[in-house]
């Protein structure tokens, strides 16, 4: 079947799977005549173990780890309940650390006073933390949307001055 139709059965768009394939979270496809990409059922099947560890949140390298047990008919159940309770760990780690920032979030709003005064605890917040830098996530990625420059005055503040 060719990649729209294991697209269709699977779950998965076509571009993720082209993506798995690149980085050999799939096996490569087998080339009809033409050169379009020819999936089995099993291909399928693979794509859509994939998409469902993706919904439970796995990350690539983790989903790798399963695949490789799934295929593994010697495997131990015990290594396959590791990942997942390590899974859940990190799952309940980040929901704490969502946790915390509704509750911070939360209490500076409820001190903001929302009105014209320019006098904002949030922004006051933001701009005053003595943080340390954290180390990026390795699945974050950066947001495509453009960021506004700047115009001149107090950092952070644009200008409603006009010129």
């Amino acid at each position: 079947m060719n990649i729209g139709e294991a697209a269709k059965r699977s779950g998965v768009n076509s571009k993720m799977i082209r993506y798995y394939e690149s980085i050999g979270l799939t096996e490569t496809a087998t080339r009809q005549e033409s050169g379009y990409r020819d999936y089995s059922d099993n291909d399928v099947h693979a794509l859509r173990f994939i998409r469902r560890a993706r919904d439970l949140g796995f990350s690539v390298k983790q989903i790798g780890d399963l695949l490789a047990l799934w295929r593994d008919r010697d495997r131990s159940s015990a290594d396959v309940k590791a990942i997942s309770l390590q899974h859940v760990r990190d799952l309940q780690d980040k929901r704490q650390a969502i946790e915390d920032m509704i509750a911070t979030l939360s209490n500076l709003a409820q001190h903001c006073h929302g009105d014209g005064r320019p006098d904002c605890p949030i922004i006051a917040n933001l701009a005053d933390a003595d943080v340390e830098p954290r180390e990026p996530q390795a699945e974050s990625r950066p947001s495509k949307a453009p960021i506004a420059p700047l115009e001149r005055g107090h950092p952070g503040r644009t200008s409603t001055r006009k010129a």
